[in-house]
């Protein structure tokens, strides 16, 4: 098995969305591990956002498994709207992966994605039988940063074992965890990809918590996430911060938000900084309401 090793730096930094290049060196080394060790495992896990679950699908993925057997884990499906989800799960599977909406934190799914394995894997398990071998299927598990890997690996493994923080780029080596489910897990750091073209793209990753905030501009974001949900969830935005216009492009939304919560500069200007803070992280926790910002 080809070893892993940590690297800090990272190769680009953008204040704007467009063309983000957040690549840290442990991510470029991790994409070459999973290459060298995919001949290990017999299945991969990609756990992908249930509220992006587009645009948090890395797509040297597809060409690093091959023709191994795949499911899709749509995680944090507690902050996600629960209908588009539903609509996603129909979409994969009509492509023909397997697709479970799961919550790592309150076990939400776990339970469906045990009891899918052994159909997934039937063939190889079959061959195991024929051989007398009593081998638990390994599974390689793979993902963006931040989209809920080690909560995944700590709830199946039942232990501590992965570092959990609500943060990206936290998980930065690799590891074999064994579960009671005659699964083997193997962990891979969080990877995103060399070059993200997309300014739609690069700011759900960026809203949602993917991508470091110290990479981005937060306020640039904050306006784009306003304008979003005041486009296709009007009510969640209009009750969590008591507006009565939502009205007008997304700075114009944000200012209202950051005057409704007082947060006031010398001169009775809006501290930017602060009501950008303050609408990521409520509505990274689901404080606004279960939104999706993708639909198939």
């Amino acid at each position: 098995m080809v070893e892993y090793q940590e690297n800090e730096m990272l190769t680009n930094e953008f204040d704007s969305l467009d063309n983000i290049g957040w690549y840290p060196g442990h991510m470029a080394k991790a994409k070459r591990f999973i290459a060298a060790n995919m001949s290990l495992v017999d299945m991969v896990v990609e756990i992908r956002d249930a509220r992006i679950p587009l645009s948090s699908a890395n797509p040297n993925i597809k060409k690093l498994i091959g023709d191994k057997k795949h499911v899709v884990l749509l995680s944090k499906s507690t902050l996600a709207d629960m209908r588009v989800t539903d609509a996603w799960i129909n979409y994969f599977r009509s492509q023909g992966s397997e697709c479970i909406a799961i919550d790592c934190k309150t076990l939400m799914g776990l339970d469906n994605f045990i009891k899918c394995v052994p159909n997934v894997m039937a063939e190889r398990l079959e061959f195991y039988k024929r051989k007398g071998m009593n081998k638990p299927i390994r599974a390689m598990v793979l993902g963006v940063t931040n989209v809920g890997k080690s909560t995944f690996f700590n709830s199946l493994s039942r232990t501590k074992k992965a570092k959990v923080e609500n943060r990206p780029g936290v998980t930065r080596t690799t590891q074999w965890v064994k579960t009671p489910y005659n699964l083997d897990l193997l962990d891979t750091p969080g990877l995103l990809w060399e070059k993200i073209d997309s300014k739609e793209t690069a700011f759900k990753l960026a809203v949602t918590g993917a991508i470091r905030d110290e990479v981005f501009n937060t306020i640039e974001v904050s306006w784009m996430l306003c304008k979003k949900l005041a486009e296709n969830y009007p009510e969640l935005l209009k009750t969590r911060f008591k507006l009565d216009n939502i009205e007008g492009e997304g700075n114009e939304i944000f200012e209202r938000i950051g005057r409704k919560r007082g947060f006031l500069l010398s001169g009775g200007v809006i501290d930017e900084e602060r009501t950008a803070a303050c609408l990521l992280d409520e509505f990274r926790k689901g404080k606004i309401g279960r939104i999706s910002l993708e639909r198939p």
